[in-house]
Order: C-alpha cells, then sequence, then structure tokens
C-alpha cells in the first residue's frame, strides 16, 4: 500500500483495517479476489458498524421480475421439482432463446441449436471442454482482455493452455495485426471475450467485430462471444424486438461462433443460476473426428448436448426454465422491456464517475476507437501516483471496496467499478469519502 502521513484520518478506523488486512494473510491486497476482499470489508463492518460503498462484487442489484418469480412458483405448484428435466432444456424454451436472437441480434439460430446452461460460466466450460478436444494441434483459448478471471480458472481446471492479450493499444484496425499474430501460431481453437466488457465496459465496434470474424475464418478458429450484458451499451436502444438497432455480434461476420447469454445482469436473475448457450448451426452440425476420442460422436453440437451438458449438469434446474421461458416470451412479445429497468445502472454510472473524475481520478477505460465509453454495470479509474493494486488497499480505509484490474489480464494500472450494489442513498457518503481522499492525496 503507498501509505501517507494522512493515512490514519481516514473515515475507517484505520487500525480496524489494518488488524483484518494483517491477518487475512494476504502479502499483496490489490491481487485478492473478489470474495477475499469482501471477507475483509465484512469483518471490518461488523467491527465498526460503518458501511462500504460496495463496488467489489459485479452482482445484479435490481428485483427480479415479478414475471419470472410467477411462472416460476406455478412449475413448482405443478410438479416439476418431481420430475427431471429435459437435458437440452424445455422445447418451448429453446424456441424462445431462438426468437431472442433473432429478435435482439438479427441472427438466426434455429431452437435445436439452443441451450440453457446453469449460468453463462457453465455455457463457457461447456465450450471450451468441446472446442479445447476437436484438434489435438489446437489447445489454446485466447483471451482478449481484460477479461473474466473465472474464465481463465476454467481453462486451467481442464487442462487447456491459454494465451491473451490486453486490447486498450489495439483498437480499431490495429487489432488485425494483433491478433493475427496469436492465431497464426495455430494453436488456438477458441477466442473469447465480453461485450459490452467485464471489467473495462468498452465496447468492440462492428469493424473490430468484423476483423475477429474474418480472421476466425481465416484461422478456422470459434469465437466465445461472452454476451453477459446483453444489450446494456445504453448508447443503443435496442428494445423494440424485431427492429433495428440490434446487439452487434461476430454473428454478422462468421459461422464459427457460439453465444453464451446470461440472465443475471438483464433480467436480474442470478439466484436461479440459469444462462443461455446458442451455437450457429453450422457449428453445430460440423464434424471433428479427434472428439471421438473423448465422446460419442464427432458432431460438436450432439458433443455438447449428449458429452458435456448430460455430463455435468443433467440438464438445469426444471422451475428456473419456466421462470426464464416466461421473460423471454414477454421480451419477444413486447410484453416487458428490460432495458427500461437496467437502465438504472447507466444512471448511476454517469453519476459516480463525475465524482470520482471530480476528486482527481482518471478512467482507465475512456473510449471505443474514437467515441466515449458508454456508462453502464462497470467504470474503470484509477488515481495519479497508485498503482491499481495499492489503491485498491488505500481505498479500504476510505470505506470504498473494488477489485484491482491486474486480476483481469489488464496490461493498465486502476481498479474496477461496479455501480450495481451502490444505492443512490449513498451517493453523499461516497462524494465525501472521495474528497477526503483527495485532501489525504493532493495532487
Amino acid at each position: 500500500m503507498m501509505e501517507s502521513e494522512f493515512s490514519i484520518n481516514t473515515p475507517i478506523n484505520y487500525d480496524v483495517v489494518k488488524k483484518y488486512i494483517v491477518e487475512s494473510g494476504l502479502k499483496n491486497v490489490g491481487k485478492a479476489s473478489i470474495r477475499e476482499i469482501r471477507s475483509i470489508i465484512n469483518n471490518v463492518e461488523k467491527e465498526t458498524g460503518d458501511r462500504y460503498i460496495r463496488m467489489e462484487m459485479g452482482v445484479p442489484g435490481l428485483k427480479t421480475p415479478s414475471i419470472a418469480i410467477e411462472a416460476e412458483i406455478e412449475a413448482l405448484r405443478n410438479g416439476v421439482s418431481a420430475l427431471y428435466p429435459e437435458i437440452g432444456g424445455l422445447d418451448d424454451l429453446k424456441t424462445e432463446i431462438s426468437r431472442f436472437i433473432k429478435n435482439f441480434t438479427n441472427i438466426d439460430i434455429s431452437s435445436r441449436s439452443c441451450f440453457p446452461t446453469v449460468g453463462s460460466v457453465n455455457g463457457s466450460y461447456i465450450v471450451f471442454m468441446v472446442t479445447g478436444k476437436m484438434d489435438p494441434k489446437k489447445d489454446t483459448i485466447l483471451f482478449i482482455d481484460p477479461g473474466f478471471p473465472v474464465h481463465k480458472q476454467i481453462v486451467k481446471m481442464l487442462g487447456l493452455k491459454q494465451d491473451n492479450f490486453d486490447v486498450y493499444e489495439y483498437r480499431g484496425d490495429k487489432l488485425r495485426d494483433k491478433l493475427e499474430s496469436h492465431l497464426a501460431k495455430g494453436n488456438v481453437s477458441t477466442i473469447l471475450y465480453c461485450n459490452p466488457n467485464n471489467p473495462t465496459w468498452i465496447c468492440f465496434t462492428e469493424k473490430e467485430l468484423e476483423i475477429i470474424g474474418d480472421l476466425a475464418n481465416k484461422y478456422d478458429v470459434v469465437v466465445a462471444e461472452d454476451l453477459a450484458y446483453f444489450g446494456m451499451d445504453f448508447r443503443r436502444d435496442i428494445s423494440k424486438p424485431g427492429e433495428p438497432p440490434y446487439q452487434v455480434s461476430v454473428a454478422n461476420y462468421t459461422d464459427n461462433y457460439v453465444l453464451l447469454i446470461s440472465s443475471s445482469k438483464a433480467f436480474s436473475y442470478a439466484g436461479q443460476r440459469i444462462g443461455m448457450l446458442a451455437i450457429s448451426d453450422k457449428l453445430f452440425d460440423s464434424r471433428h473426428d479427434n472428439l471421438l476420442n473423448y465422446f460419442s460422436t464427432n458432431m460438436f453440437g450432439y458433443s455438447v448436448l449428449y458429452g458435456v451438458i448430460y455430463g455435468t449438469s443433467a440438464g438445469i434446474s426444471h422451475s428456473s426454465q419456466y421462470g426464464l421461458l416466461a421473460l423471454l416470451r414477454a421480451v419477444n412479445n413486447g410484453d416487458y422491456n428490460y432495458f427500461n429497468d437496467v437502465k438504472e445502472y447507466a444512471e448511476k454510472a454517469g453519476i459516480m464517475k463525475k465524482m470520482f473524475t471530480d476528486n482527481g481520478f482518471y478512467i482507465v477505460y475512456d473510449k471505443d476507437e474514437d467515441n466515449p465509453i458508454a456508462d453502464g454495470f462497470y467504470f474503470t479509474v484509477c488515481y495519479p501516483g497508485f498503482t491499481g493494486e495499492e489503491l485498491i488497499e488505500e481505498l479500504l480505509y476510505y470505506g470504498i471496496s473494488a477489485i484491482s484490474l491486474a486480476i483481469t489480464g489488464s496490461q493498465r494500472e486502476g481498479i474496477r467499478a461496479c455501480v450495481s450494489l451502490v444505492r443512490r442513498d449513498q451517493f453523499p457518503a461516497l462524494e465525501e469519502r472521495l474528497k477526503i481522499f483527495r485532501e489525504n492525496h493532493a495532487l
């Protein structure tokens, strides 16, 4: 931590915070995981009674729409909890996933290629397990970073190799040469990125997605497009089903793709652990003889379904499928506009970012090519004279929590702030704590 002579004059009792940092045994709090930081904060809050501005957890802060809750309750009352679900998902749900993708991306994927998963994380596990075994020469997953650390953990668990690069310096046309330099090695089976991005909230442009799609075609690589924050680039209103503008997608430029769609953020349905996996029909039908060493078929889609889904979860929670089904049907029919609810994140981000920049902080990932970054679920900041890791630890004494960009594959100094759990009635406290921070660390 970069300490100053003012460190003990902090909004949260300095000695208590220091005690729990020491007790944690962490050599570097700035490199701590989200859960480790959360543990320190919970202990400090319990002892002091002071509440933190919690920006470390990327979890939804809105209530689940009643549409899903009522549908799930009805399904339980009808006895679905006593029955195994079909491993590929309810037929009606698969149909609504297909409709949702068509309505909001304008991409055609048949219902047979759409599956519910145990959250979007399970979807990525399923994809890596199959794409990593299609070709024995292609044993590497390439991450366009920064990204979600758990994806890298999954690759490690599966015994696959990984490669990565921070995209900040390679936006627009520069992306082509950088990406091709990695793909030309011939060892990459899969490219994964998140759009909008966790942790930076950058959003790839059509030009960049076309570059990714072109190179995926050239090198026969699968693109796993993580749409965990579907439609939440609030600079574009994609809320009208079947009408442009649409969620941008690499699927417009290649058939070698899978889409990972979460219900946690856009639908505030995180607790039921249900997401969506959609595979291009061409990729679903593709055949790879090396898959026979692991599964009963060489067909990609059937290896996903009867190999990995069956072998890992044997189907997704029956009642939650009915909840998601009701939500998607309402959205597809135009009866429920979920974008109106989640715009709250963008509004809060705009206010919070200004509080930080007014007090000497600066936005780390600030543009999409030449355009200012959108307001959304996350933003990234740093403070002059601090590394991201130092800033994480120092802010704990000011009652503000976040995570370091260092654990996300970023090559830049800074922290990720999530707006979802910060209540509007906490804004005065956040502003006051940032002012004290600036006074104690004068530029």
